[in-house]
């Protein structure tokens, strides 16, 4: 178990979950218009996303440059989601 975090594979295993997540809840509001838009959702699951690369990178020894990239694109992913909500 412990090689599973170190390794960063556990990382990945979430991101394959977010991504089918992503995909079950794009599915259902295509389907029904119930629930949350994609363009509501979209922001916060690319935040979550970089923030798992970016832990990724960190796990993986790829250096701060690329691990100081996802943050910043987490941060702007997130920055979106609060703007959008606070339009709303």
């Amino acid at each position: 178990m412990a090689d599973l975090f170190a390794s960063g594979h556990l990382v990945d295993l979430i991101l394959a979950v977010v991504v089918v997540e992503a995909a079950v809840l794009f599915v259902y509001w295509s389907r029904t218009r119930r629930g949350i838009a994609p363009r509501d959702l979209l922001p916060n699951l690319c935040a979550g996303a970089f923030l798992l690369l970016a832990l990724r990178a960190t796990l993986a020894g790829s250096g701060w440059m690329l691990a100081s990239l996802f943050l910043a694109a987490a941060g702007l992913a997130h920055l979106t989601d609060v703007a959008r909500r606070w339009r709303n």
